[in-house]
């Protein structure tokens, strides 16, 4: 199966010595964030974890303890934008971010690490023009660490309509400008430029529209074919695979304002005080009346031999 760390949280940049403690003991728990009653247990072994996907602003906590993921096959998606402290109050310095970001390529490989520049949003400050630049700036840092650059355009969810109340959608005029832009500068970096959740017109601007989190990436990135069991849990406008995610709600300390996983910055401040990196749950511990399933975990590694492996 696969293991997701970052869709509700940022697991590396807070909660890594957790982490840790979590790939020692070789299990974790997690509550579900719809039925607080119900706690799922996963267990942390290479031989049904198939791949441990990461979603990071901030990497470099995870640094002294990659050798406990050695064992696992991993793919990380590093979230660098060129925003400031107004917009990612929390987030280190991006100069930092691309430097961990080349030692994260130097030990896992650039078919296992992605940069994403996203969420894309326009106003008089953050101009078309502006984002083309940082883009380019950007691409020449990472060149050579990555393949892969994923951009999305921002979504007015309504937990981010209350924390970034003037921000607005991206007309799909700028959305396409700024994709064809993208690309071409990508191109002189080698890097595919895949939108996140978007319109396939983008594939206009010679984009791959394919999907970030998908079962090619996965394949590409783990040199082995895998048969997946169905993932209702998509956006009809998203190709992602996105299961079995270990991480919380409510719990990320950055405090991004463009941020869907935060409901409220007061519950985080209080989640995050509620953390115990000894607890195989991610913020607080069991309770009386919790139930606790065990996770059905297989392989998904299709032992079938992949065609160019024959040749």
């Amino acid at each position: 199966m696969i293991i997701q760390t970052g869709n509700r949280t940022d697991i590396p940049a807070f909660y890594a010595e957790w982490f840790a403690n979590r790939l020692k003991e070789g299990f974790v728990l997690v509550r579900n964030p719809f039925n607080d009653r119900s706690v799922t247990r996963y267990v942390l072994d290479p031989s049904v974890v198939d791949l441990m996907v990461f979603c990071t602003k901030n990497p470099e906590p995870m640094l002294r303890y990659m050798d406990l993921l050695k064992p696992f096959r991993q793919y990380w998606f590093v979230t660098i934008t060129p925003y400031g402290k107004d917009i990612e109050p929390n987030v280190p310095d991006k100069t930092a971010v691309m430097r961990t970001f080349r030692r994260f390529a130097s030990i896992v490989g650039p078919d296992n690490i992605c940069w994403r520049y996203d969420p894309i949003f326009i106003d008089e400050t953050w101009t078309a023009e502006r984002h083309i630049a940082c883009f380019r700036a950007m691409c020449e840092t990472l060149a050579g660490s990555t393949r892969t650059a994923v951009i999305s355009f921002i979504d007015l969810y309504e937990k981010v309509k209350r924390n970034f109340p003037e921000v607005r959608t991206v007309p799909f005029r700028i959305q396409l400008e700024l994709t064809q832009a993208f690309v071409e500068i990508g191109r002189e970096y080698g890097m595919t430029i895949r939108p996140c959740g978007e319109s396939k017109e983008l594939e206009k601007a010679g984009a791959d529209c394919s999907g970030c989190m998908t079962q090619s990436v996965f394949e590409e990135a783990i040199g082995q074919n895998l048969i997946l069991p169905p993932n209702p849990n998509n956006r009809r406008e998203c190709a992602c695979y996105i299961t079995g995610d270990i991480g919380a709600y409510n719990t990320c300390g950055h405090f991004c304002r463009y941020c869907y996983a935060n409901a409220d910055r007061n519950v985080v401040i209080r989640s995050m005080k509620n953390h115990d990196p000894s607890s195989p749950l991610l913020t607080g511990h069991i309770q009386p009346g919790d139930k606790i399933s065990q996770a059905k975990q297989v392989s998904w590694i299709d032992p079938q031999m992949r065609l160019e492996d024959l040749f």
